[in-house]
C-alpha cells in the first residue's frame, strides 16, 4: 500500500495538476467577466433608480401605460380615417389628360382644348371647350371604363389616351 492514489492512475500526476490549474484561470476569467457586466447592469439601474422609489416608479409605469393605450386608440382612429379616405378617393379623379389645339384655323390660336378626367376605374368625362374669337363651345362626353360614350375627335382622342395612360395616383 505504499502506491499512491495519484500513481494508480496511470498517468503523471503533474498533468493533472496541469490541467487544473488551467481550468482554475479559465473560470477566474469567467468569473471577471461577469464582474464586469454585472457593474455595468448594476450602474445602468442605479441611473434608472436614482431618486426613485417603488411609489414613483409605479407611477411612472402606470404613466407610460396610459401613454401606450392612448398611441393605440390614436392608432386605431387613424386606421378607421385611412379606410374611410381611401374608399373616397377610389372616387375621385386621378388621371389627367389635355391637348392643346386650335380648333378654327386662322381664328384664336392654340385657346382651344380637351380634357379627360378619369376615376381609378378609368370612368369620367371628357371636356372639349372650342374657342374662336366670337364663341367658346363646350362638349362634354361620358367615359365609362375607359370607353367613350359617344365617337372622339383626334384632339380628345390624344386627350383620353393620355389619361388612361398614368397610373392610380393613390392606389398604384
Amino acid at each position: 500500500m505504499s502506491d499512491s492514489i495519484l500513481n494508480q492512475l496511470g498517468f503523471d500526476p503533474v498533468i493533472l495538476v496541469a490541467i487544473m490549474a488551467g481550468l482554475i484561470v479559465f473560470l477566474g476569467g469567467v468569473v471577471v467577466i461577469s464582474l464586469i457586466k454585472m457593474e455595468k447592469v448594476y450602474r445602468r439601474y442605479d441611473l434608472f433608480m436614482r431618486g426613485r422609489d417603488a411609489e414613483s416608479l409605479e407611477d411612472l409605469i402606470a404613466e407610460i401605460y396610459e401613454n401606450t393605450q392612448k398611441l393605440m386608440d390614436q392608432d386605431l382612429a387613424n386606421k378607421d380615417v385611412m379606410k374611410v379616405v381611401s374608399r373616397s378617393l377610389s372616387n375621385t379623379y386621378q388621371k389627367t389628360g389635355i391637348v392643346k389645339y386650335n380648333a378654327f384655323e386662322g381664328m384664336g390660336g392654340q385657346s382651344s382644348f380637351a380634357l379627360a378626367l378619369l376615376d381609378m376605374t378609368n370612368s369620367g368625362f371628357l371636356l372639349n371647350a372650342m374657342h374662336s374669337r366670337n364663341s367658346c363651345y363646350i362638349y362634354v362626353k361620358e367615359i365609362h371604363e375607359g370607353e367613350p360614350e359617344s365617337a372622339l375627335g383626334k384632339e380628345e382622342r390624344q386627350a383620353l389616351d393620355a389619361a388612361l395612360k398614368k397610373k392610380d395616383r393613390f392606389f398604384s
